[in-house]
């Protein structure tokens, strides 16, 4: 088995040209057996590149002793292998909080701190830097099916790439079952995080219980059928990024500005979607937040008469003119947005600008308070106005703590890191100057749900990221 993976991976390194000889290889190594393997082949494989390698480990200040556990292991293979080892230590939970975001984002932004600050030590060599992550077949499996339920285009069912840039995934041709006999047979020291054997997370229950019934009950190959589709779904988005880039380019005037004319609404709608949010990335500088919602309004906007546009995010603006829709950044006489107030409907669907909102109340029986950002849910009982749809207002404040203390809106959404070009065109729920929600964002302190909590109003904003 051990030299059949070895093989196995060999091939596939040679396939994909991710290490190139003499070149550095930093590689993320937890302690656990996906990373574990991938380190004991890539130091049975430095001989045939000529590569350095060397390792990092990341502790998230989370697990205490389990966690220490794991990087002493660590510490302690690179010792016995003679590889360079760095640990880099991280209070994560108290910078997710600083951050506002959750957990594993901010653990991925001090993961990635970790790999910049080793490549430094790397900055005196002219190698080649490759950062070696230990994703298998399993989790391109696993991160379809979450992208697919929360609502994915092709770009989140490419799921993940054996190589992106700088970062290679050396064993992303294995399976988790692949992975668990070489550790058996070899003997290599690996740790559990018992994190993964719990519940809360939404890949851990696909992982423990959607994977494990597709491949017992409907296909034993479903994981390796999984990563097939998903290898062609890459190259199905690469294929329409392509074209979408030539799109864009036909569209440009050179000056800043794209005119979508007629015979570009007259090609296929995925070819104007990608090309949209192409444009929409080129004017924007940004890739988040542009969302498939954004993507319609302009398609829609072809449908209106001339005169008509709409505010799209980070300062970029479509206007129906004569030949088309216009796409630029806004000018200072037309930065700022006619302001449009909606009152929300308490049960039912409400219009708002090119999107919409939908509303729902019922009983609150203790169940897990749902954590989505495009939807959201309010302690009905303490509402006692109605509520509205609308962009900010002076005068808006937010409740930020259980004691009621307020904070204007314009400090928090600086606090939460909202660029300035945008925070016109966000949409809030209001009940007169107070915000409940900043939609994708943070809901207000007042209304959150607590034991006590009798009734529920659940709001869903449509039109939020698809990611």
């Amino acid at each position: 088995m051990q030299e059949q993976v070895l093989q196995k991976v060999k091939q596939y390194i040679a396939e994909t040209e991710m290490i190139k000889p003499q070149c550095t290889v930093i590689a993320g190594v937890s302690g656990g057996p996906d990373s574990m393997v991938m380190l004991d082949i890539l130091r049975r494989l430095q001989g045939d590149y000529e590569c350095s390698l060397r390792v990092v480990h990341v502790n998230h200040g989370i697990r205490g002793k389990e966690a220490l556990r794991d990087q002493k292991t660590v510490q302690k293979i690179c010792e016995e292998w003679k590889i360079p080892c760095c640990v880099y230590s991280y209070d994560v939970p108290r910078l997710a909080a600083e951050w506002k975001m959750g957990s594993e984002e901010a653990g991925r932004m001090v993961r990635r701190a970790a790999f910049e600050e080793e490549k430094k030590k790397c900055t005196s060599s002219d190698r080649k830097i490759r950062i070696a992550l230990a994703h298998n077949k399993n989790d391109v499996a696993e991160t379809m099916l979450h992208h697919l339920a929360r609502g994915s285009g092709i770009r989140g069912l490419a799921a993940l790439k054996p190589v992106n840039g700088e970062f290679i995934r050396p064993v992303l041709c294995l399976e988790r079952n692949e992975i668990v006999d070489y550790i058996k047979e070899t003997g290599i020291p690996s740790m559990t995080d018992s994190s993964n054997l719990e519940d809360d997370y939404t890949r851990n229950r696909i992982r423990h219980h959607i994977l494990p019934l597709m491949t017992e009950e409907i296909n034993a190959k479903a994981v390796a059928h999984m990563a097939e589709a998903s290898e062609l779904f890459r190259q199905a988005e690469e294929y329409f990024k392509a074209k979408a880039e030539e799109m864009a380019a036909g569209c440009a005037d050179g000056a800043g500005t794209y005119l979508l004319d007629k015979e570009f609404f007259a090609k296929e709608t995925i070819l104007q979607n990608y090309a949209v949010r192409e444009i929409l990335e080129r004017l924007s500088g940004h890739r988040n937040d542009l969302t498939a919602g954004h993507i319609r309004q302009v398609q829609k906007l072809y449908e209106n008469q001339s005169g008509r546009k709409i505010s799209l995010p980070y300062g970029v603006e479509a206007l129906r003119c004569y030949e088309g829709v216009k796409l630029q950044k806004k000018t200072e006489e037309v930065s700022e947005r006619t302001e449009e107030v909606q009152g929300l409907n308490m049960e039912g669907t409400t219009s708002w600008v090119n999107e919409s909102f939908r509303t729902r109340i019922f009983p609150y029986l203790g169940e897990k308070i749902l954590e989505k950002k495009y939807t959201k849910w309010f302690d009905c009982d303490k509402i006692n106005c109605e509520l509205s749809v609308r962009t900010r207002r002076s005068g808006d404040y937010m409740i930020v703590n259980q004691s009621g203390g307020r904070k204007k809106l314009t400090r928090c959404m600086i606090d939460d890191k909202i660029p300035g070009e945008i925070r016109q065109e966000i949409p809030l729920v209001a009940a007169k100057d107070e915000i409940l929600w900043i939609v994708g964002g943070r809901i207000s302190e007042r209304y959150k749900i607590t034991s006590r909590t009798e009734k529920v109003l659940e709001i869903t904003y449509q039109g939020g990221s698809l990611e």
